[in-house]
């Protein structure tokens, strides 16, 4: 495919790490320079008309927080687009933020997807980037941009284990080669974290929380593996009782036993995937052991629990939050690379 020499002079090649919770926009030459809660509130009008108010961290705050006539959405559920035209909405908004607006900018766009990604889903993505202004559309699975973001030999003969903990999905891959040997993907991960810790507040307490109230307990005092010290926190809600606010003090302990579930459920995927690893490469995993990225990553003690259960190395990548993005970077920088690794 030529490319118009005009275009060319304009263009800007990004890279997007379009997560279920944050997307994160990297500009070739400039770095990360876009890093929004993929978050959109939209107001409804009459005759099925909609106004968008707001996108990225304006948004978020408004979550839970709306009258009845406004709707605070995230477009992304399970790592997939949810709702097209919104997505492509909020897509168009950081393509023009990242470009200062600039509409004659169209251009080259590399997105990270889940492993376990549909035809129809890849085709959603694409033709969200497409509408929204890019000039072509590359696709990079999660864990393989996350394995480059890591520094890791990709392109050898030798093992490189990738656990992807996001809001949506949490992915495992075992890359060789520049290839995936195997990936298993399953749709629990940070969100459903956040849903059995509202559940347990409302069971246990009478207590209403929000999303985002559960998402503050889990990042505050959630953790995988007990520590020395338990650690408390003060929630407020709603009592469901008496329907009047009320405050609460909930423990680490209780909020581990609550996500023990998809904890488990994560557990389980990395040891399915590791029985499906080759012999040859299962030598390579004792060596290297596994590397943790995503949000989820930042979980206290998530590693030590993986090593406990798998008896293997864990690493965690620098800055979990951005190693996909920054893989996906780079594979902008490298033309045979890319043809080799996007997926169609």
């Amino acid at each position: 495919m030529l490319l118009d020499p005009v275009l060319g002079l304009f263009s800007n090649d990004l890279a997007i790490d379009l997560g279920t919770a944050n997307t994160l926009v990297y500009v070739k030459g400039r770095g990360i320079v876009l890093n929004e809660p993929s978050v959109v509130a939209v107001r409804r009008r009459d005759q099925g008309r909609s106004k968008i108010l707001a996108i990225g961290k304006e948004a978020k705050t408004m979550l839970g927080r709306t009258p009845g006539d406004i709707v605070a959405t995230r477009p992304m559920a399970d790592g997939v687009i949810a709702d097209f035209d919104i997505t492509e909405t909020m897509l168009r908004y950081f393509i023009r933020r990242v470009h200062n607006r600039r509409s004659l900018v169209r251009p080259r766009i590399i997105i990270s997807v889940p492993s376990g990604v549909t035809q129809v889903e890849k085709r959603a993505v694409r033709e969200s980037a497409e509408s929204a202004g890019a000039r072509e559309v590359f696709l990079i699975e999660e864990p393989m941009a996350a394995a480059i973001g890591a520094e890791l030999p990709i392109t050898e003969p030798t093992c490189n284990t990738i656990v992807d903990i996001g809001a949506g999905t949490t992915e495992v891959a075992v890359i060789s080669l520049g290839g995936t040997v195997y990936s298993r993907s399953t749709r629990v991960a940070g969100d459903k974290m956040d849903e059995a810790i509202l559940q347990h507040t409302k069971r246990k307490y009478n207590l209403l929380v929000g999303v985002q109230t559960a998402e503050l307990v889990k990042i505050t005092i959630g953790n995988a593996y007990p520590t020395d010290e338990p650690e408390c926190m003060e929630v407020k809600g709603r009592d469901l009782v008496t329907g009047i606010p009320k405050m609460l003090t909930i423990d680490s302990e209780e909020v581990r036993e609550e996500i023990s579930g998809q904890l488990d459920t994560i557990t389980q995927t990395v040891k399915i995937a590791l029985e499906q690893t080759p012999p040859e490469l299962s030598a390579d995993v004792v060596d290297k052991g596994l590397f943790l990225t995503g949000g989820g990553a930042l979980l206290k003690n998530l590693d030590v629990l993986l090593r406990e259960e798998t008896h293997l190395p864990v690493t965690i990548t620098d800055d979990p939050l951005t190693t996909v993005v920054l893989g996906a970077a780079k594979v902008l920088d490298n033309l045979s690379l890319l043809k080799e690794i996007t997926i169609g």
